[in-house]
């Protein structure tokens, strides 16, 4: 399957992954890190308002709930709430002023004291500043409250969620049309010619990868705020989409992800990677600039240039990932483990991959098969398109693409009709008939190579007459050629052309004849049981 196919299958599963692990990873914060008091979210009606902390006996999620269920009632009330903060002090025994933490009330009803613990949380300077600002937060949440209990909101957040679909779908569709009108054009021309000639649409794999999957993430972010924006529109799934968003919110900005002797947010390491990722395209692209413009100005071999093409390519990857990680502050001594980890998994489960790495590389340098060549692999014949780290491409003759992996190639016997010299000589063999004179069959077929300008003059074509066979004399014909990979279609024209001169010269082509012998001793002996059957067959008819 095509690296693009594999991309399209496995890309969305691993967003989704992602997005999920770091949903997991902001319902639950790793231990050992120091951080705020533990907080649970406000409702009211589904809009939030606020977190508060534990206070006096009651816990986070109690106080919370208790707060929901002093301002439940008053969602249904006909008259716009008056909210409001008091700051009760009183005189003490000593005669100095004593002020006790805001109380919040809506209406006559009491709904929370606000505490020091509070403005910690909410991030002000004293509780009361903290309750003024809580205040207008429940004040705001009553009123859209009250506004959506009307009648006909429904049918207006209907038509709302109906035209954010239909303005998702259009952008969906828009993206789509730019990134294929606009920034296709602009990346092909970064897609420098190919390696094959014969394979135009080729295309260089890393940026299409970056074409992707940047289309993917502008579809999906549309389609995830698209989503966003439909669940605050209803009562009822607001809470949810609050909990989706502010879990994926702290799964990805919280530092706590120790890696070495820092700690890093998800989402930066997620940067780390998508850094990596267009250092690999940079990479590639570099890689085919100096492919394309380069080395074929050089006059090299096609095989040397893709040898150099590789060994840079390898090169500009490891030194680029050292200064990524050293630029991002990632000790690489704190890998070693990570790296010891990989070699046990090397020795235990991977021993094919690596083998086959290796053998890739082998071929890179030792250059027993190369990018070019024309190979016979036991049932498979074809030119060497591509050498890669892990498999090696072959084009067959039938234009089908075949992936050998590396490591068959050291294994078993290949043979190579390009290594070295691509001049190589077929052989067709020809059998003709007892009453023909061998000197002229021999002239006939020298005259047959004269008219196919593919065989080489030089070493010239020779016939040798190779003995009697069972009906015919036997020839072979020995021809050399410069293009291997033609020599299917160039036994084919010889045969067409051999065929004809034998024709006009009157040289019979023979087939296989058998003489077949009968004995037979005479007169037979039969059986007592077979003289009266016969008796009986060659008796006359009896009259009546």
């Amino acid at each position: 399957m095509p690296l693009g196919g594999h991309l399209r299958r496995w890309l969305p599963r691993l967003v989704w992954g992602l997005v999920l692990a770091v949903t997991i990873h902001g319902l639950g914060a790793l231990p050992g890190l120091a951080q705020l008091p533990e907080t649970e979210p406000v409702f009211l009606d589904g809009l939030f308002l606020f977190d508060v902390p534990a206070a006096g006996d009651l816990t986070a999620a109690e106080r919370a709930l208790a707060i929901e269920t002093n301002l439940g009632p008053l969602v249904e009330a006909a008259d716009p709430v008056s909210v409001q903060a008091e700051v009760r002090r009183i005189e003490g025994s000593d005669g100095a002023t004593l002020t006790r933490n805001p109380v919040i009330f809506a209406g006559d009803r009491y709904i929370m004291t606000v505490t020091n613990v509070d403005a910690e949380v909410g991030g002000t300077d004293d509780p009361e500043a903290q309750a003024d600002q809580w205040t207008n937060a429940i004040a705001k949440a009553l009123s859209q409250a009250q506004v959506e209990r009307q009648s006909g909101f429904l049918a207006r957040a209907l038509a709302q969620a109906l035209a954010a679909l239909a303005a998702a779908l259009l952008v969906h569709w828009l993206a789509g049309r730019l990134w294929h009108r606009w920034l296709r054009p602009f990346l092909d021309r970064f897609a420098f010619s190919p390696i094959d000639p014969d394979n135009p649409e080729h295309e260089v794999t890393g940026l299409n990868l970056f074409f992707r999957f940047t289309l993917f993430l502008v579809r999906g972010a549309v389609w995830f705020a698209t989503l966003a924006y439909l669940a605050n529109l209803f009562p009822l799934t607001r809470r949810v989409s609050y909990r989706v968003v502010s879990s994926l919110r702290e799964g990805l900005f919280d530092r706590s992800l120790p890696v070495g002797s820092r700690s890093y947010s998800l989402l930066g390491l997620l940067t780390l990677v998508a850094v990596l990722l267009a250092m690999v395209i940079v990479a590639s692209a570099l890689t085919n600039l100096m492919r394309s413009r380069v080395l074929r100005a050089t006059g090299i071999s096609l095989a040397a240039q893709e040898a150099i093409a590789v060994l840079s390519k390898y090169t500009l990857l490891l030194l680029g990932t050292v200064v990524i990680l050293q630029l991002w502050g990632i000790d690489l001594s704190s890998i070693a483990l990570i790296a010891s980890g990989l070699g046990i998994g090397v020795g235990l489960g991977l021993q094919g991959l690596v083998k086959d790495f290796v053998s890739g590389l082998v071929l890179v340098f030792e250059r027993p098969v190369q990018v070019g060549d024309f190979v016979d692999f036991g049932e498979v014949k074809g030119t060497v398109a591509r050498i890669g780290s892990r498999s090696t491409e072959i084009r067959t003759l039938d234009s089908v693409s075949i992936i050998v992996p590396n490591s068959r190639f050291l294994e078993s016997e290949v043979i190579n009709w390009s290594h070295g010299n691509p001049v190589s000589r077929i052989r067709l063999p020809v059998g003709v008939a007892y009453s023909a004179d061998p000197q002229a069959v021999r002239a006939a077929l020298l005259e047959a190579c004269q008219s196919n300008q593919e065989i080489l003059t030089t070493p010239a074509p020779q016939v040798f007459f190779l003995g009697f066979g069972d009906n015919a004399f036997n020839f072979q014909l020995l021809v050399w050629i410069a293009q291997p990979s033609r020599q299917l279609v160039i036994k084919s024209d010889l045969y067409f052309a051999i065929e004809a001169c034998l024709r006009q010269h009157g040289i019979e082509i023979p087939f296989p004849q058998r003489d077949l012998h009968i004995r037979s001793d005479l007169p037979l002996e039969l059986s007592p049981e077979a003289l009266l059957l016969l008796r009986q067959l060659t008796a006359p008819p009896e009259e009546g």
